[in-house]
């Protein structure tokens, strides 16, 4: 078994790219410190940290692991917390941030189900597509879709996903389906715009091989639900995450394209500033959204299966 004390250190050095920083924010000796490090290392028979005299830096192998310890720490911090308060301390006003489709299409009627478990606990919404500053808006908790980039938050995955290419049955009647990603260029591409600016280039693989499509089309919007609206309305073609069309698919108003190559991945995480921010209410929700996920995909593989 893991002990979490090395998990915590292994977290808190990727965090600071410092060893001895992290031993004085766990309050125990750098020798310790360094000997939980080499013990986490010998277990899993990989290297964690490119070491140098001034800093260390995450391989590959470190990165990955990474994202399995911050889950499985929330995991055991989500039970602990579930267990240790009663049903009448989830309670409370949270202001929660999400990505506009996601947040309108799935988790809105998760939220009506978990207030009517919960009657006491009430919420604020904010549906956007751009990153909430969570230390300047006034905001909880924020969904956020995408691979993170502020490591200086406390983040839990609640799914897995990755963008897919959809597009309506009337459209691709009309207008014939792409073979490639380069056929893309000759289509009405839907877009919408991201906290980088217009999400204009789409990513795709085979193999070792790489596309990076620089699309365009006629209709653009700051609400990527509406590209998805535009779709199944047979007017373009969309690039989305798959939580946010699975629907659209299982029904036949979208098809999936170019399923032969891979599309870039688009996990969902809730992220808050600290730990401690983090009530007995926060992590009744993020289990209950989590178990939510879990769920749709459970039923997904049985359909499949």
């Amino acid at each position: 078994m893991y002990a979490i004390t090395d998990l915590q250190l292994f977290i808190h050095t990727a965090d600071s790219g410092s060893l001895s920083q992290a031993a004085r924010m766990l309050e125990i000796l750098p020798a310790t410190a360094s000997a939980s490090l080499k013990r986490l290392e010998q277990r899993l028979k990989v290297r964690l940290f490119a070491r140098s005299t001034r800093s260390m830096r995450l391989t590959p192998e470190g990165e990955i692991f990474l994202e399995y310890c911050r889950d499985a720490l929330a995991l055991l911090q989500e039970g602990e917390a579930l267990l240790s308060s009663g049903k009448e301390d989830i309670k409370g006003h949270l202001r929660l941030s999400m990505p506009s489709d996601t947040g309108r299409n799935v988790l809105l009627g998760w939220l009506d189900d978990f207030q009517e478990q919960h009657p006491e606990v009430s919420f604020t919404l904010q549906f956007s597509d751009r990153m909430a500053d969570l230390y300047r808006d006034a905001v909880d908790v924020a969904i956020r879709s995408g691979k993170l980039v502020d490591s200086s938050l406390v983040s839990q995955q609640l799914a897995s996903s990755r963008r897919v290419l959809v597009a309506a049955p009337d459209y691709l009647k009309k207008y014939g389906t792409p073979q490639t990603p380069d056929d893309l260029v000759h289509h009405n591409c839907l877009l919408f715009y991201l906290r980088h600016g217009l999400f204009n280039h789409w990513h795709f693989g085979s193999g070792k091989q790489v596309w990076d499509i620089k699309v365009s089309g006629n209709r653009m919007s700051d609400d990527a639900t509406i590209a998805r609206v535009w779709a199944v309305a047979g007017v373009g073609i969309a690039y989305k995450s798959w939580i946010d069309v699975r629907a659209d698919v299982q029904s036949g108003r979208l098809v999936t394209l170019l399923d032969e190559f891979t599309c870039e991945e688009v996990p969902l995480h809730a992220v808050y500033p600290h730990r401690n921010s983090a009530s007995p209410t926060v992590r009744a929700l993020l289990a209950f959204l989590r178990a939510g996920f879990a769920a749709l995909d459970a039923g997904e593989q049985r359909r499949t299966s």
